[in-house]
C-alpha cells in the first residue's frame, strides 16, 4: 500500500536518525555509544578537518513489529557516508554483538560511497572487517538485512558489504555499484562512462534496474514507512540459508552466466531489452507497481 502524498516521508531526503525513527516501532531505539560516549575520527582531526561525534553512524537496537533488531544508520550527509576507522569499528561491533545475542535481524542503513579515503588504510581495513562480520552474523543464523535509498547509495567497500547481505531491499532512488560513476570516469575517462548523465547512472546503477537484474530481493517506494512495511514482510517469511559450497558454486555460475549474457552492453535499456522488455525506455517512468508487474511476467 502506498502512502498518501501528505503522509510520505521521503527515505532519500532523510537524516540517518529520521530513517532510524521512522523505521523502529516508536521509542523503541535505545542508541550505542550515544553523543556523550561517542568520539570523532583523530584522523580527520589531524587534517584539520572536521569531524562528527558520530564518525557518520548510528548505532542500536529497538523493535521492529515487536521484534528485537539491531541497526545500524550512515549518514550521508557527512562525507558522503564514508567509512573510516571509528565509523567501521562501530559498524562492526555492533555485528559482532548480533552474532552473540542473536536479535531477529540487524538492519543495515547504507547510505555510502565507499570508504574514507582521508583515512586511507584504516578505511580498507575497517571495510574488510564489516565484511567479515556480516559473514559471521548470518552464520549465527541472523539475517542482515540491507536498506538502501539515500543520496549517496552503496558504491565501494559498501556496495560489497550489501551483496553480502541477506538481502537487500532497494528504492528507485537507491543506487548500488561496486565503483561509483566518477571513479570509473576518472579512470577510463568520460567514453567509458559519462558521470554527468544521470539518467544513464541509474540505468546503470538504479533500484529499478538492480531489481530487474535480481540483485534486490525488493523494490520500495521512497518512503519512510514502506521501507518498514518491506522489512517487516521480509522478515517474517525469511530463513537464513546454512552455508555451503554448493551454494556459493551455484551463485558463481549465476554470475558467470550474467557476464556471457549481457558482459558486452553498456546500458540499462540494451539489458533491459535482452531481458525480454518490450518497451525498455518506458521503464524509467514506470511507477513502482508497474515496475514489479513487468518483472513477474518477464521470461524466466
Amino acid at each position: 500500500m502506498i502512502p498518501s502524498l501528505a503522509s510520505r516521508h521521503s527515505w532519500f531526503e532523510a537524516t540517518a536518525r529520521k530513517r532510524i525513527a521512522g523505521l523502529l516501532d516508536s521509542g523503541s531505539f535505545v542508541e550505542i555509544l550515544p553523543p556523550a560516549e561517542s568520539s570523532p575520527s583523530p584522523h580527520l582531526a589531524k587534517l584539520d578537518l572536521p569531524g562528527a561525534f558520530d564518525d557518520g553512524i548510528v548505532i542500536g537496537c529497538g523493535q521492529l513489529e515487536k521484534q528485537a533488531v539491531f541497526i545500524a544508520a550512515q549518514e550521508g550527509q557527512f562525507i558522503g557516508g564514508a567509512v573510516g576507522e571509528i565509523h567501521g569499528a562501530k559498524l562492526v561491533g555492533l555485528l559482532k554483538r548480533a552474532a552473540r545475542e542473536k536479535p531477529a535481524a540487524v538492519l543495515l542503513l547504507i547510505d555510502s560511497g565507499g570508504v574514507r579515503l582521508h583515512e586511507a588504510n584504516a578505511g580498507l581495513i575497517a571495510i574488510s572487517e564489516i565484511m567479515r562480520a556480516v559473514l559471521a552474523a548470518r552464520a549465527a543464523g541472523v539475517p542482515v538485512l540491507a536498506l538502501i535509498g539515500g543520496s549517496c547509495g552503496a558504491f565501494g567497500g559498501m556496495g560489497i558489504v550489501a551483496k553480502l547481505c541477506s538481502a537487500i531491499l532497494i528504492s528507485e532512488e537507491g543506487r548500488l555499484a561496486l565503483s561509483g560513476p566518477e571513479v570509473i570516469e576518472t579512470v577510463a575517462g568520460v567514453e567509458e562512462f559519462d558521470s554527468k548523465d544521470r539518467a544513464l547512472v541509474w540505468r546503470v546503477t538504479g533500484g529499478k534496474h538492480r531489481y530487474l537484474m535480481g540483485d534486490c530481493a525488493m523494490l520500495v517506494e521512497d518512503d519512510v514507512s514502506a521501507f518498514r512495511v518491506a522489512a517487516t514482510k521480509f522478515l517474517a517469511d525469511w530463513q537464513e540459508p546454512a552455508p555451503s559450497v554448493g551454494l556459493l558454486r551455484a551463485t558463481q555460475r549465476q554470475l558467470e552466466n550474467r557476464l556471457t549474457a549481457y558482459g558486452a552492453y553498456r546500458d540499462g535499456l540494451q539489458i533491459w531489452a535482452a531481458l525480454g522488455v518490450k518497451n525498455p525506455e518506458s521503464v524509467p517512468l514506470l511507477d513502482r507497481d508497474s515496475l514489479v508487474a513487468l518483472k513477474e511476467g518477464l521470461p524466466t
